[in-house]
C-alpha cells in the first residue's frame, strides 16, 4: 500500500470532512485553493448558523505540521479538523476536531514550554516558525467528536 501525493492527500482530507458534514445534514462548501486559512464553509440548511473549518491531512501518522500563524487564531466560529488517512484503503480516516482558539492557546503554551526546555545536548533551543499538532498533548475534552461539533453549530 503506497502513499498518495501530499496534494491529493490534502484534497482527499477536505472531501472526507465535507462528506461527514453533509452526512449530518449540513451544507459544506469547499473553498477555492487560494482561500488562506479556511478550507470549508459550513452552514445549516437555513443559512443562519455557520462556521469555518481548516483541514490538515496526513497519511498513516498522528502528527501534523503547522506554522506559528496558528497561535493567532481568535474566532470562536473556526475549527481545525486533523485527518489521518490510513494507508490501507479499506480503513476509514481518523478525524480530530478542535476549536481554533483552543488549538491556538495550547500550541502557544506548548511551544513556549519547548523553547524553555534544554535540547538533547543541554543547549538552548532556537525559535522557529514550525509548530506541531500531536493529539497526545491534548486533553480529551479539548478534542471534539462530530456530534459535539454539530451541537456547537446548533447553539450559535
Amino acid at each position: 500500500m503506497t502513499k498518495i501525493s501530499k496534494q491529493l492527500s490534502g484534497i482527499a482530507g477536505e472531501y472526507f470532512v465535507a462528506a461527514e458534514i453533509s452526512r449530518r445534514g449540513y451544507l459544506a462548501a469547499i473553498t477555492l485553493r487560494n482561500s488562506d486559512g479556511i478550507d470549508i464553509l459550513v452552514s445549516n440548511p437555513n443559512g443562519d448558523k455557520s462556521i469555518s473549518i481548516q483541514v490538515k491531512t496526513t497519511q498513516n501518522k498522528r502528527k501534523w505540521v503547522l506554522t506559528q500563524k496558528v497561535e493567532n487564531e481568535t474566532s470562536d466560529k473556526k475549527f481545525f479538523i486533523f485527518v489521518n488517512i490510513p494507508l490501507d484503503k479499506n480503513l476509514a480516516p481518523e478525524y480530530l476536531i478542535i476549536k481554533s482558539t483552543d488549538l491556538a492557546s495550547k500550541i502557544y503554551s506548548g511551544h513556549r514550554s519547548w523553547l524553555n526546555s534544554p535540547g538533547k545536548k543541554g543547549q538552548k533551543r532556537n525559535n522557529t516558525n514550525i509548530r506541531q499538532f500531536d493529539p497526545q498533548y491534548f486533553n480529551k475534552d479539548e478534542l471534539l467528536d462530530w456530534t459535539q461539533l454539530i451541537d456547537i453549530i446548533e447553539k450559535l
